[in-house]
């Protein structure tokens, strides 16, 4: 039998977004982190069609270069009608800010708002190989 999400997500890793930019880190000498966090982010049930809210949590080890915040807004802003599992665009942003910024760890955090009774959370984590947290 076929599921009625087959085929909804194919293009996801393809998805066209705006350029994280970043800056060159002074400091990457040191292991330290940062956090960011954000209630604004939207995005479009890709089954439903109905929105979806989410709180971001973003941590990460930064090496050369630190994500500039203005852009990521942007990014953020760039999946409001875009219809994208919950799951997929966890995975998709830590994908893109890894990419942007190349950090000795990141992990990233997105709860849901609460939608017909269920909360959704989803974690995804990305370490440097060879690199070992304190």
């Amino acid at each position: 039998m076929r599921s009625l999400y087959e085929g909804l997500q194919e293009r996801v890793r393809s998805l066209k977004t705006p350029p994280i930019e970043v800056w060159r880190n002074k400091y990457s000498d040191r292991d330290y982190s940062v956090r960011i966090e954000t209630d604004e982010y939207t995005c479009i049930c890709p089954k439903t069609g109905l929105p979806d809210f989410a709180k971001i949590r973003v941590k990460y080890v930064p090496d050369k270069r630190c994500i500039e915040l203005k852009s990521f807004k942007l990014y953020l802003v760039s999946f409001r009608d875009v219809g994208i599992f919950h799951e997929h665009a966890t995975n998709r942003i830590l994908d893109d800010l890894v990419k942007a910024c190349k950090p000795r760890y990141m992990a990233i955090e997105m709860e849901y708002r609460i939608r017909g009774g269920i909360k959704t959370v989803t974690n995804a984590e990305y370490q440097r190989k060879g690199y070992r947290a304190k």
